[in-house]
């Protein structure tokens, strides 16, 4: 079965649109980028979304406390992490919690077994 989450949400418009061509996941950058939002404004969209619909934080070497802040203002079911968090963060987020990895070369391969949790 294919998982589909569509980032970088930024309006309920754009949520329920997302969501009603068939996403499964909508991604909330809280990271700096173009597409960021503020906890305030996910908070509003997540309070207009179907109960069905995965919610993700998406965040970048942002530290743990102000993570699970942010995931429990704004009602959110998981935080992806994109940055050098460490696999002790990871494992105090777990099972909400999805660790991305850019890999550059093989040695990031070797991390992986760190981070199972």
């Amino acid at each position: 079965m294919v998982r589909v989450k569509v980032c970088g949400i930024a309006s309920l418009e754009d949520a329920l649109a997302a969501v009603g061509l068939g996403a499964d996941a909508l991604g909330f950058v809280f990271a700096p980028s173009p597409r960021q939002v503020t906890p305030e404004q996910v908070a509003d969209i997540v309070a207009g979304l179907p109960p069905f619909v995965t919610r993700v934080g998406v965040f970048v070497d942002t530290p743990l406390q102000q993570v699970t802040e942010t995931l429990q203002t704004c009602g959110l079911d998981v935080a992806q992490l994109h940055g050098s968090e460490s696999a002790d963060m990871c494992q105090a987020l777990f099972p909400r919690v999805i660790k991305a990895f850019s890999v550059k070369d093989e040695s990031v391969l070797s991390l992986l077994p760190r981070y199972r949790v």
